[in-house]
């Protein structure tokens, strides 16, 4: 199944984080906290604002991102784990 997303929506696929055990404690996936990077995978067209001009988006397919803890809808695709969010949720693109 294949997703669009619409207007300034982003399709984002979390990062897990590597897991780090200290003195044999494991962590269970109820504790953990969520991800707050991940990559793009499909991004809208843009929104339309006031005037009826296309704002375009800032990010695109493939970019690394940061953003907010409790951002965006889960949903689930090809049996994988994806949040769909508006644009303005992304705090920020991560660079190399």
């Amino acid at each position: 199944m294949n997703l669009k997303p619409l207007g300034d929506r982003v399709l984002v696929e979390p990062i897990e984080q590597k897991e780090t055990k200290k003195g044999g404690i494991i962590i269970p996936d109820t504790a953990k906290e969520k991800p707050q990077e991940g990559k793009v995978i499909a991004a809208g067209p843009g929104k339309t604002d006031d005037t009826g001009k296309k704002v375009s988006m800032d990010v695109k397919a493939g970019d690394k991102v940061l953003y907010g803890k409790y951002s965006g809808t889960e949903v689930k695709i090809n049996d994988k784990e994806m949040l769909i969010m508006h644009q303005d949720d992304i705090l920020g693109i991560v660079e190399g």
